[in-house]
């Protein structure tokens, strides 16, 4: 990386009007003294934030050249090495002589593949009159040795492929409360959504593209995050590991189990292995593990946990659409709309199965996910489950989400809510 292709970068930059982009639920704020950091899936939409976050600064009168843009998967800067990063801020000065004295903004995209980056945008918070926002597609940017390095000096946010309603907003929906209509209208855009997934580009695409589109992230997703970032030899291990969680949401994931199953089919493969590759996966918000709730943490760490995926769209490169259950992709989607909030989820298995358990110190919401209810035994054993755990856990709210709802009543004190609609409000 040298100044003068900088310059270029810059130029070329400032020429260009802003992209326009579809406002997402998520805004970071625009006059932090953190570092704000916006983690997550590639083709999350990290890098629309930080646009939406110009266009907002541009809005309250920040010159626009004062927005410093940096794109480390830019082949022109390769490569890129933690003593060179100050050369941006001496390239911008030169370019720009009449903005000394004015606050910049530096957005620096994917900064994780700078190692010691850091270090850098520690100094540039301490000495400069400066604002910084950084994307990475790696949970790297989130440890304790980053936080500890950073000296407290990021601000995280998380950011995930589209929630329902950015999906409805994206498609230009509007719910309307008390309307037949709308009610109908909503309830055929979470099916396409169920199938569709929420990367914003797949689902602003025309329906023959997304196929390919989607193929492609899952590519992006096994050789550029995942082998080429941990250097891992076993390409087949981990595509059939891929294939084995994104076809399976909300199912128990054994490591013991799978690894049986990858050795009767002549693999081999060891448990630390299975390991490893799994803490990839997660690093890399390809998948979530849904710990069992129990008040011994030693416990806790031996029992199988759920998988879920980021998008379930994210399946659909290793196996048919119509093949992939509906219920559990539901269920999968149920996950998300909470966890884009909050990490202390659990599932419950104490004679009774509850899919989701929301509280660790105190049991705040109990959820069960079925696609349809319309089948008595179906309705039965959803809502015993939440039942039996309300006598445990009084005072939580116990709730039925599914697509296809019946008229039959709940038991007292548990409600039923079409998926559509309780995939509308937020989680609460």
């Amino acid at each position: 990386m040298d100044k003068e292709t900088l310059k270029q970068v810059f130029t070329a930059f400032a020429e260009r009007g802003l992209p326009k982009v579809q406002p997402r639920a998520l805004t970071l704020p625009l006059d932090s003294p953190r570092a704000v950091v916006s983690v997550g899936i590639r083709r999350s939409g990290k890098t629309c934030l930080l646009f939406d976050t110009m266009q907002r600064l541009v809005a309250t009168g920040t010159d626009r050249r004062c927005l410093v843009h940096v794109n480390f998967e830019d082949d022109r800067l390769f490569p890129v090495r933690l003593t060179e990063l100050d050369l941006i801020l001496q390239a911008h000065a030169e370019l720009y002589p009449d903005l000394a004295g004015q606050r910049r903004y530096l957005f620096l995209d994917e900064v994780q593949n700078v190692p010691g980056w850091e270090k850098f945008v520690r100094r540039v918070l301490d000495t400069e009159d400066a604002r910084v926002f950084l994307t990475g597609s790696s949970s790297h940017l989130l440890t304790r040795e980053v936080a500890t390095a950073m000296r407290g000096r990021t601000l995280a946010y998380e950011v995930f492929p589209l929630s329902f309603a950015e999906f409805l907003a994206f498609r230009g929906i509007v719910p309307r409360a008390h309307s037949r209509a709308s009610a109908a209208q909503c309830a055929a855009a979470l099916r396409e959504y169920l199938a569709t997934g929420g990367f914003p580009e797949v689902v602003l695409a025309e329906g023959e593209v997304r196929p390919r589109l989607l193929k492609e992230y899952a590519d992006l997703v096994l050789y550029k995050d995942l082998m080429e970032r941990f250097n891992l030899d076993n390409p087949h291990l981990l595509k059939l590991l891929l294939k084995y969680c994104l076809t399976r949401p909300g199912t128990f994931l054994s490591v013991h189990k799978l690894y049986q199953d990858f050795r009767s089919q002549g693999l081999a493969v060891s448990k630390d292995t299975l390991y490893a590759y799994l803490d990839h996966l997660r690093e890399s918000w390809v998948l979530f593990m849904l710990p069992k709730h129990d008040s011994s943490l030693r416990r806790q760490a031996v029992k199988p946990k759920k998988v879920f995926a980021v998008d379930p769209a994210l399946a659909h490169p290793f196996a048919p659409e119509p093949l992939l259950d509906r219920g559990r992709k539901l269920e999968n989607l149920v996950f998300l709309h909470w966890r884009r909030q909050r990490e202390d989820l659990f599932y419950v298995a104490d004679g009774y199965e509850v899919d989701l358990a929301v509280g660790e110190a105190r049991c705040e919401a109990l959820i069960n996910v079925a696609y349809s209810l319309t089948a008595p035994e179906v309705f039965k054993r959803e809502t015993d489950g939440l039942a039996k755990a309300l006598r445990v856990c009084s005072g939580a709210s116990a709730t039925v989400v599914a697509e296809e709802t019946t008229q039959a009543p709940p038991p007292p004190g548990i409600q039923v809510v079409p998926a559509w609609k309780y995939l509308l409000h937020p989680p609460a």
